[in-house]
C-alpha cells in the first residue's frame, strides 16, 4: 500500500532535500518518523549509505521498525538491543535501529565500522541535552562519520533554552551556536542568586533568547504544531504496536493454548467462560498473570515504558488503564521519571475527584492515570490533548466516552487518541470488534467459537 505524504510532510521533505542536517521540532502526532523514513529511502534508492537510528528502547520496534515496514517495506531493518547488539550490527541491512545507551558501544568501534553509513537519526534527542553526560560525549565523537544527521524532539527546550545547545552541536559541529557551552549560556541566560553561597546560582533565560536562537537555526529547523496541520483530523486516532518480549510471548502462548483447550472441552461456550478466558489473555498480553483479583505477578514492564515515553513527549496526557497491575506499573514508571501525576479510580472519593480535575485543568499534573469506569463520563479534561489507552477495552461505551474527555467544549487544540496493541494477541481482535461498533460480551462468543472450530 502506497502512503502519500500530507501537505505539511511534503513541506518537511522539501526542507530535507535542501539540507543535510535537520532538527525536527514538530509536535507528536505530526508524522516526524514518516518524513525521516521517506527521506532516507530516497537517498538509499540512489545508492546512498546505510543509516543508524537511535531511539528510546520502547520505540525501536513499536515506532521505527513497524513504520519502516509500513512506509518503506523495501528497506531492511536490523534492531539492536544490548543483548544482541554485535549480531544485529553484523547483519546485512539498510537501517540499524538501536537504543540510546548504544552510543557508548558505537564509540568503541573502529573507523572502518562506519564506512557503510552516511545517515544518523536521533529520536527524542532531549536525552542528549546534557553535553557532559557519557552518552552525549560518545555521540559527539562519532557524529563526524555521518554526512546526513537528523535529530527529533517535540520538546527541545522544556526546561531552558540551554537544552538546545548540544542537539544543535550534534548536527552542525558548533557552527551556529558556538562550540563552547559556557559561552553560549552566558549569552542567552542570566545568573540568579538562589542561596547564600557563590555557587548557589540558577541560570534564567534572557528575554528574547528563544527568538534569537531560533533565528540562528531556522535554516535547519522543521516545526509543525499539531493543531496547525490542516490535513490532520480534528481528532487523530491511531494504534501503536507493542511487541511482546520473548518471556512474555512464551507465557502468552502457553496461556492461550491452555485456555483454548479448556474451551474446546466444553460442548457450549458461554458468555461467562468466554469472558474469563478473554480477560486472562488480555491481562498477560498487558504484562501480568493474576492468581486472583488482587494478586498478580508482573511478566514484563515494556508496555509501560512505552506508555511513559509517549507521556513524556506530550503535555498533560490522559492515560486509561484497565487493571490493578497497570495502575501500579504506570505509577512506578512516572515516579521513576520524576513526573507529577494523579490516579482517578474507584479508590478516589468525590472530593478527591473534584480536586484532581481542578488541579489537572490548572496544569499541576504531568499526566492523569484513570480507570474508564471512574473517568470516562462527564469530566472535562481539556488541559491535555492526548488520550492514551494502555490496553484496548472491549467496552464501547467506555471507549467512546473516554475519548471525549479532552475532545469537548473548551478544547482549543486538535486531539489525538493512541491505543497500544500487543502484536499477535487477542488485543487485536478485541480492538477490531470495538471498531465495528459491536463490543457486547456476546461477540466474544463468536470470537472464541472461531478458536474452538480451528
Amino acid at each position: 500500500m502506497d502512503y502519500k505524504p500530507m501537505k505539511h510532510q511534503t513541506f518537511s521533505l522539501k526542507v530535507m532535500d535542501k539540507s543535510d542536517i535537520i532538527f525536527d521540532m514538530s509536535d507528536p502526532g505530526t508524522g516526524k518518523t514518516f518524513v525521516q523514513i521517506m527521506a532516507f529511502a530516497k537517498r538509499r534508492k540512489k545508492s546512498g549509505g546505510c543509516a543508524i537510528v537511535i531511539a528510546p528502547k520502547s520505540l525501536l520496534r513499536s515506532a521505527w521498525e513497524d513504520d519502516f515496514g509500513k512506509f518503506a517495506p523495501q528497506i531492511s531493518c536490523s534492531v539492536a538491543y544490548a543483548e544482541n547488539r554485535e549480531k544485529a550490527f553484523a547483519a546485512d541491512a539498510d537501517v540499524y535501529i538501536t537504543n540510546i545507551d548504544a552510543v557508548t558501544w558505537l564509540l568503541k568501534q573502529k573507523p572502518a565500522f562506519f564506512k557503510k553509513f552516511d545517515t544518523l537519526i536521533v529520536d527524542e534527542v532531549s536525552s542528549f541535552k546534557h553535553h557532559t553526560s557519557a552518552r552525549s560525549k560518545a555521540l559527539n565523537k562519532i557524529r563526524k562519520y555521518f554526512r546526513y544527521r537528523s535529530v527529533m524532539s517535540g520538546t527541545p527546550n522544556s526546561n531552558t533554552i540551554c537544552d538546545i545547545w548540544n542537539p544543535v552541536q550534534i548536527l552542525d559541529d558548533g557552527k551556529r551556536l558556538g562550540s563552547q557551552f559556557f559561552g553560549f549560556r552566558a549569552a542567552v541566560c542570566a545568573p540568579e542568586q538562589v542561596g547564600p553561597l557563590p555557587n548557589m546560582v540558577k541560570w534564567v533565560d534572557k528575554d528574547g533568547s528563544e527568538e534569537a536562537i531560533y533565528g540562528l537555526i531556522a535554516d535547519i529547523t522543521i516545526r509543525h504544531k499539531f493543531e496547525d496541520c490542516i490535513d490532520i483530523p480534528a481528532t487523530h486516532s491511531y494504534t501503536m504496536q507493542y511487541h511482546l518480549s520473548a518471556k512474555q510471548k512464551k507465557a502468552y502462548l502457553e496461556m492461550e493454548k491452555t485456555q483454548i483447550m479448556s474451551l474446546k472441552a466444553n460442548t457450549k461456550v458461554t458468555a461467562i467462560n468466554a469472558a474469563a478466558v478473554t480477560t486472562k489473555l488480555l491481562q498477560i498480553a498487558s504484562g501480568a498473570v493474576y492468581e486472583n483479583e488482587d494478586t498478580y505477578h508482573v511478566v514484563d514492564t515494556g508496555r509501560y515504558e512505552l506508555v511513559l515515553d509517549l507521556v513524556e513527549d506530550r503535555k498533560h496526557p490522559l492515560v486509561f488503564f484497565l487493571w490493578k497491575h497497570q495502575r501500579d506499573e504506570l505509577i512506578k514508571q512516572a515516579e521513576k521519571r520524576g513526573l507529577t501525576y494523579c490516579v482517578m479510580d474507584g479508590n478516589a472519593s468525590d472530593r478527591e475527584r473534584t480536586d484532581m480535575v481542578k488541579h489537572y485543568q490548572a496544569g499541576f499534573y504531568d499526566v492523569m492515570f484513570a480507570h474508564p469506569k471512574s473517568a470516562a463520563h462527564g469530566l472535562t479534561l481539556t488541559r491535555g490533548s492526548t488520550t492514551i489507552w494502555a490496553s484496548p477495552t472491549y467496552d464501547l461505551e467506555h471507549f467512546s466516552q473516554g475519548n471525549k474527555r479532552q475532545a469537548r467544549a473548551g478544547q482549543k487544540e486538535k486531539t489525538e487518541i493512541i491505543v497500544i496493541l500487543a502484536e499477535g494477541t487477542i488485543e487485536q481482535k478485541v480492538y477490531a470488534r470495538l471498531l465495528e461498533k459491536d463490543s457486547k460480551m456476546t461477540n466474544l462468543l463468536s470470537l472464541f467459537a472461531e478458536e474452538k472450530a480451528a
